[in-house]
């Protein structure tokens, strides 16, 4: 299966943009990646990025890409790891902390020291990785009060 090349987003990245509820999907995606579930996690966010039309979806689509890096990781797929890594930061780099409630720097260093330490470690001691690297992601949620929620 080749890889598809990342689309980029040609709307501006406006302060409004990282305003506002984050939508349930990416909760659910937040919440999958905190407990390791970085697959199902993936899932989720991409629901959440496909949906999205504004820049903000490349916020979803960096943190999905960070997810996919540690389950490739875990699954002693050194490239796959080595390649999402580098691809996130483009995704991530046009937004401030907090944008959406997420605390990106923390993200940021927090996966800059797992490439780190898988690149350290290299394919054949990959397998000595310091799970506790890999780190959950903060955030703050705050509910749409607009929307009611279905049952």
């Amino acid at each position: 299966m080749r890889a598809a090349m990342p689309e980029q987003n040609p709307l501006p990245l406006q302060n409004d943009d990282c305003r506002g509820p984050l939508p349930r999907e990416v909760v659910q995606g937040l919440e999958l990646f905190n407990h390791g579930e970085y697959f199902e996690a993936h899932e989720a966010l991409e629901t959440a990025w496909r949906a999205e039309r504004g820049p903000v979806r490349d916020l979803y689509r960096g943190i999905l890409q960070i997810g996919v890096a540690y389950y490739h990781l875990l699954n002693g797929n050194y490239s796959g790891a080595v390649k999402l890594f580098q691809r996130y930061k483009q995704y991530l780099e046009p937004f401030a902390d907090g944008c959406k409630g997420i605390a990106l720097d923390e993200l940021r260093r927090d996966a800059e020291r797992a490439e780190a330490e898988l690149l350290r470690l290299g394919s054949e001691r990959m397998h000595q990785f310091n799970r506790a690297l890999l780190r959950p992601v903060r955030y703050r949620y705050q509910p749409d009060t607009n929307t009611e929620e279905q049952a």
